[in-house]
């Protein structure tokens, strides 16, 4: 059996990136550990099920230029709530960018919206269960 533990988000501050993830869009903080002065081990998660986030901070210009654009500007996120308009709502208050209205699909209802280095997301309620 397989499973994905972890992806990798690129960021330009650990501590800028953990105050977004944690405090503006709830997700838990699992795990900070310094690994060298200028490297850490953060694991962040917006639930207790899936696969978990590394918060990798940018070391080359490569990488600085990947900051927001990992996946070419296309949706590379897809976050699932029961819990939709209040989800919705919430990160609507806090001042997440969303770039379109919220609209329901035959799957269920979804937005996209940014996270604070510009990646794309999906925010779904889904019929499916």
């Amino acid at each position: 059996m397989l499973t994905l533990g972890m992806i990798t988000i690129v960021v330009d501050d650990y501590d800028a990136a953990i105050s977004h993830y944690v405090n503006e869009l709830g997700f838990a903080l699992i795990e900070d550990k310094e690994m060298t002065p200028e490297k850490r081990w953060v694991v962040i998660a917006p639930g207790t099920e899936g696969a978990k986030i590394l918060l990798a901070k940018a070391a080359t210009d490569e990488q600085r230029s990947a900051i927001g654009n990992s996946t070419g500007g296309r949706v590379g996120f897809f976050m699932y709530t029961t819990k939709f308009v209040e989800t919705y709502e919430k990160y609507k208050a806090r001042g997440i960018e969303f770039v379109e209205q919220p609209r329901q699909e035959t799957y269920g209802w979804v937005v996209v919206f940014k996270d604070k280095y510009g990646n794309k997301w999906d925010l779904i309620e889904s019929k499916i269960n």
